[in-house]
Order: C-alpha cells, then sequence, then structure tokens
C-alpha cells in the first residue's frame, strides 16, 4: 500500500538523515518549486503534496550516501510505503549519476529535473546579493547561467535540458521560480 506523508512528517525525516544545513536550505527549495508548479498546474492537494515531497527529500540519502545517491533513498521510499511516482522523479532526477539510467516520464519527475539544479543558481544568488527572492531579476537569474565562473559546479547544459523536457522556455522558468520561490521570503 502506497500513501503520503505530511509535511511535518516529512521535516522529522530529513532532520534525521540530513544534518548539512545547505542540503536542508536546498531541500525546501526544490519542494517549494515543485508545490509551487503543482499549484499552477491546478493540481488536487494531495498532488500538490506529492510534488512538494518529490523535490523536498529528493536528496535524503546524499549526505550520507553520496556515492550511492539516489539508491539509499529508493529503498527508504519503498520501506516508507511512499508512492511509486515519487520513487521514479528520484530516481530520474540522477539519470547519469552514479550509474542511474532512468529517463523522466511524468511531468512530476520532468518537473524536478528541471528544477533541481537551477536552485543551486538562485541559492549562489542569494549568498552573494542578500535580497528577497521577490526582489531577484530574471535578467540577472539569466546573466548567471551565462556566467560559467559562477557556481562552476552546476552544468548548465543540464539545467537547459532538464527545462526544455520539461516543455517551458528558460526565461518563463526563472520567472516562475522567482515566484514560487519567493513564498521563502
Amino acid at each position: 500500500m502506497q500513501k503520503l506523508i505530511s509535511k511535518d512528517e516529512a521535516k522529522v525525516l530529513l532532520e534525521k538523515y540530513v544534518a548539512d544545513e545547505y542540503q536542508k536550505y536546498h531541500a525546501l527549495m526544490v519542494g517549494t518549486a515543485m508545490e509551487g508548479y503543482a499549484e499552477s498546474f491546478s493540481l488536487g492537494e494531495e498532488d500538490k503534496l506529492l510534488w512538494f515531497l518529490s523535490g523536498y527529500l529528493h536528496d535524503i540519502d546524499f549526505h550520507l550516501h553520496p556515492t550511492l545517491h539516489p539508491g539509499e533513498s529508493l529503498k527508504w521510499f519503498r520501506e516508507w510505503e511512499l508512492p511509486e511516482s515519487l520513487i521514479h522523479a528520484v530516481e530520474a532526477h540522477a539519470d547519469g549519476y552514479n550509474g542511474f539510467t532512468v529517463k523522466p516520464e511524468t511531468q512530476m519527475a520532468k518537473c524536478l529535473v528541471a528544477c533541481d539544479e537551477i536552485c543551486g543558481i538562485f541559492y549562489a544568488y542569494k549568498k552573494l546579493n542578500p535580497v528577497k527572492y521577490a526582489e531577484i531579476k530574471a535578467s540577472s537569474i539569466k546573466k548567471r547561467l551565462g556566467d560559467l565562473g559562477f557556481a562552476p559546479k552546476i552544468d548548465r547544459g543540464h539545467i537547459l535540458k532538464a527545462t526544455e523536457n520539461f516543455g517551458i522556455g528558460i526565461d518563463e522558468h526563472i520567472a516562475n521560480l522567482i515566484k514560487f520561490l519567493s513564498k521563502l521570503d
């Protein structure tokens, strides 16, 4: 039997398995972005929660098991009886990483892939420019995407390919993320 857990239950799990403060904030950013997209698609409350959880929990094993990620979390998700759609999304977000070769097939999985890396750009931008998300200009994020010296470990090609696969232009995606992440201000 598959079930959803609450945001509070997910937070307890994240606190248990993730000690790194950046990873906790990244989880919140990606979960918030995913939930924002679910709302924009007029999905129901259960689906909005599912989308949030897929983003929020997608890296839960990364801190403890970076070379196995997301393998350990997939085992945990099955033990916790989380939905297969969440498991697929988390597995697909690691396509090409640590030997995983699952392509995102669902809109939720495509959204997770599209939101994951670019949230790192937003995080790095805010570290250098301590402004509210609502005050970020889309052109500033786009400029940082083009600057390979800025947050150099973030794969720009992956971001652009994932955004295209999600079916949205990069400019619209950035504007949406500014709006969705402003809930964290």
